[in-house]
């Protein structure tokens, strides 16, 4: 019992964080129909902007946190503006390329700056390990702070999308682009919008992989980053409490795997689980199945 509720918690630990760049997989995708495989990327540059605030400037976790998040989603608006707008009337697999070509010269770019070793972020929330329960199953309260920032983070996502003016937008490109633009929706603006809250959570989540594991490095987005897209396609990309859902899915599948010996595995088994969606059930389990006339 003590065992998987261990296992438990630290599977929704970690399936929050895979939850937060998935969410921003599938705003992206919603509105302009774009893998963008980049978004790996601004994570690792949010973990960096979290560690030079952090250790460089002193500033505490929350402040930190906030601000990674904030340049994260600039971050995320320029290369819109400079990589994708260019060809968003393009072909897809021109946008595709240009997203794994952004995301190489993001991994190496930060190579070049920081040099390739791995640094270490400081302790910068409480770390001990408590009794849930009284069950005897000792958990760091690490894992709960996690659990609940992402949290918080997701419930103000969907407020945002629901009940603002801004989200409205969203929801209307999302449906149908062309009707949006004619009742007045400034499409430009939306999209860059959308970047920038997508950007800005993957930012988050880079901060909260660095306070996790302790250790960031250039290439630590490029393994998020493809296992959020996972947890994206398992809930139905392009909707958003589907990419909540797919990211705890995914995280307790993987805690799950390692709890039993087979740590060595666990990537294996996330991309077999993406196979078997996209072979069986390629609009999620949150998505409906749609025919396209040619």
């Amino acid at each position: 019992m003590e065992q998987l509720l261990q296992q438990a918690v630290n599977g929704i630990s970690l399936g929050s964080i895979y939850a937060l760049i998935a969410l921003g997989y599938t705003m992206v995708y919603g509105i302009i129909n774009l893998i963008n495989f980049a978004h790996g990327e601004v994570l690792m540059v949010g973990a960096y902007i979290g560690l030079y605030l952090t250790s460089v400037l002193g500033l505490p976790f929350l402040p930190a946190l906030l601000l990674s998040m904030v340049l994260s989603g600039v971050l995320g608006m320029v290369i819109e503006k400079v990589a994708y707008k260019p060809l968003r009337n393009g072909t897809r697999i021109s946008a595709l390329i240009t997203a794994i070509a952004v995301s190489l010269f993001m991994q190496y770019g930060m190579m070049y700056f920081v040099g390739p070793e791995s640094r270490t972020y400081k302790d910068l929330l409480p770390s001990k390990q408590i009794d849930v329960f009284s069950t005897g199953a000792l958990i760091d309260i690490k894992s709960f702070y996690i659990i609940f920032i992402t949290l918080i983070m997701m419930l103000l996502l969907m407020y945002l999308t629901k009940f603002t003016k801004m989200g409205k937008s969203m929801r209307a490109l999302s449906q149908d682009r062309d009707a949006a633009e004619l009742m007045g929706i400034n499409v430009n603006q939306t999209i860059s919008y959308t970047f920038f809250i997508g950007s800005s959570l993957a930012g988050a989540a880079g901060v909260l992989i660095g306070v996790y594991y302790s250790t960031i490095n250039p290439l630590m987005g490029a393994t998020p980053g493809l296992k959020a897209f996972v947890s994206a396609v398992i809930g139905g990309i392009g909707i958003i409490p589907g990419a909540v859902f797919g990211g705890f899915f995914l995280g307790i599948v993987e805690t799950a795997v390692s709890a039993f010996g087979g740590s060595l595995y666990k990537d294996a088994v996330a991309f077999f689980i993406l196979i078997v969606f996209l072979l069986v059930k390629p609009s999620g389990l949150l998505g409906k199945n749609t025919q396209e006339k040619v």
